[in-house]
């Protein structure tokens, strides 16, 4: 399992913990390649949930027929509303492009107690630009193979604000790593952030 934009870099799938049965949200969840991996040789029962209809046809044209998988075209904080609790969320490079103070509560009522929150987000961009010491967003460019990049909106933060914003929300941070590219001229930096809803006391 790929984190950031390089194979071998950082934790695989391990970073989910056990997944065997466990409902698993996956959002952002793009062309679904990902999904498949986790239902198909981990055995998690996965909602792979994608705003855009373009990629949410592509992995249903690919992948309708493996079994643990499940694709939803929706927002994901509507199909939150609905949904039953899961296990573990997930998402690789997408969370940041939605409002933290939108997003975060839908994810907390949307995990179980424990349940894990395990994202990837952008640290310092290709032009060397670092994070954000506000909670706001910036314009980035996400590039998708065989696309023009697309401008998008993004809250690029420091770890030490993610860390802020995520107990704001209930969730008690596990770690935070920074990956860094392989070729020591790649500024790219992504961070790994893993972290549990809290349970009650």
């Amino acid at each position: 399992m790929k984190w950031g934009f390089w194979d071998g870099v950082g934790p695989g799938t391990d970073a989910l913990g056990p997944l065997r049965g466990k409902r698993l949200l996956a959002f952002g969840s793009g062309p679904g390649h990902q999904a498949v991996h986790l239902a198909r040789d981990h055995g998690a029962l996965v909602d792979a949930v994608e705003l855009s209809p373009t990629q949410h046809q592509r992995a249903v044209r690919q992948f309708s027929a493996v079994p643990g998988v499940q694709f939803v075209n929706a927002d994901v904080v509507e199909h939150l509303r609905t949904a039953k609790p899961y296990d573990t969320a997930y998402a690789i490079g997408t969370l940041a492009c939605n409002d933290p103070h939108y997003l975060l509560p839908a994810l907390r009522h949307g995990l179980i107690e424990g349940g894990r929150l395990v994202f990837s987000a952008l640290h310092t961009n290709l032009h060397g630009h670092g994070p954000s010491s506000v909670v706001a967003p910036r314009q980035e460019m996400i590039r998708i193979r065989g696309q023009e990049p697309i401008p998008v909106h993004m809250w690029v933060l420091t770890p030490q604000l993610w860390e802020d914003v995520l107990v704001d929300y209930a969730f008690r941070v596990e770690a935070i790593d920074l990956l860094r590219a392989p070729e020591s001229d790649n500024p790219v930096v992504v961070q790994l952030v893993r972290a549990r809803r809290a349970t009650r006391t």
